[in-house]
């Protein structure tokens, strides 16, 4: 299942050694892990899901407004850890996430589906870098979605 962790923000950048590759404003930051067995189906349902998702407040400060009504934006970073296994011991097994061979082009695929959804660019990380992501969690709002078990 393709996870995403989101985190509603009013501003989140990501940085590979000391240059920021990528900033966003008001919207919302998607770190996204992917496994083996992901396809588009799954890319579809998440982008579908997280661009019509009502949490951004209106007028009224009720949670009714998505990303799309707010002309918010989206920062996305690959994050394989979101796979790790903690059943056994006190190391966590990556073995779920995709290798990268598989999961680059769908994160890549997921950025650009994002992209046309949202009708304006996706800034990303780098792909299997060492990121540094800073935020400002607004809320704090942050949700889980699993693409397999839509909740």
């Amino acid at each position: 299942m393709m996870r995403a962790l989101l985190q509603r923000v009013s501003s989140a950048a990501v940085t590979v050694e000391g240059a920021e590759t990528g900033r966003i404003g008001q919207g919302i930051l998607v770190l996204l892990g992917v496994e083996a067995a992901d396809e588009e189906a799954d890319i579809e349902w998440l982008c579908r899901k997280i661009s019509q998702l009502r949490i951004f407040n209106d007028q009224q400060g009720v949670m009714n407004r998505s990303v799309l009504d707010i002309e918010g934006e989206v920062l996305a970073v690959s994050q394989f850890t979101l796979h790790a296994s903690m059943k056994k011991g006190n190391r966590p097994s990556y073995s779920r996430a995709a290798a990268p061979d598989i999961s680059r082009p769908l994160f890549d695929r997921f950025v650009a589906r994002m992209a046309e959804t949202l009708n304006r660019a996706v800034p990303t990380g780098i792909f299997g870098a060492d990121m540094a992501v800073a935020l400002v969690n607004d809320g704090p709002v942050t949700l889980w979605l699993d693409s397999k078990n839509p909740e």
